[in-house]
């Protein structure tokens, strides 16, 4: 068992090294990215990866609190639903008006691993593994797809 900060420091190494690994990599517009805090241009709508003791996740987040409006964003992605799949060559769960860990409601679209735990280092290879090509591909996704929201913003 760790303790929370020997947690806090595993976790933050974690994302130091996954940071230091992608960061060579170029968006999907041949611009420098900062991967870990993915910039969507919009409020309220974010690219998340999160990894912890059981299972790992990366997805796209629409935080936004007016729930019609969230729903639009979500209907949004329904219709770019084909091209995020195939671009990111599988399918993911779309779950909306659903609750995060902080009892708000949000909607989400995100695939989820399990049998993963950022606290064991032997797993850092699989959760690199599992977040880099798909925030590659959501970066790809996203140099496309953004324009269809500019009257949402």
């Amino acid at each position: 068992m760790y303790t929370r900060e020997q947690a806090s420091q595993l976790r933050q190494a974690f994302w130091t090294a996954f940071g230091q690994y992608i960061a060579p990599h170029p968006s999907a517009e041949g611009m420098k990215t900062n991967w870990l805090n993915y910039k969507t241009g919009f409020k309220n709508l974010y690219f998340r990866m999160v990894a912890e003791k059981k299972s790992a996740s990366i997805g796209i987040e629409m935080t936004h609190p007016d729930a019609e409006l969230q729903q639009l964003f979500f209907e949004q992605f329904e219709q770019l639903k084909a091209l995020l799949h195939e671009t990111l060559g599988e399918e993911w769960e779309w779950e909306l008006h659903t609750t995060d860990d902080n009892g708000r409601t949000i909607s989400r679209i995100y695939k989820e691993i399990e049998k993963v735990n950022v606290f064991n280092k032997d797993d850092w290879p699989a959760l690199i593994s599992f977040f880099k090509p798909r925030i590659i591909a959501l970066d790809e996704f996203w140099s496309d797809a953004k324009y269809s929201f500019e009257e949402l913003k």
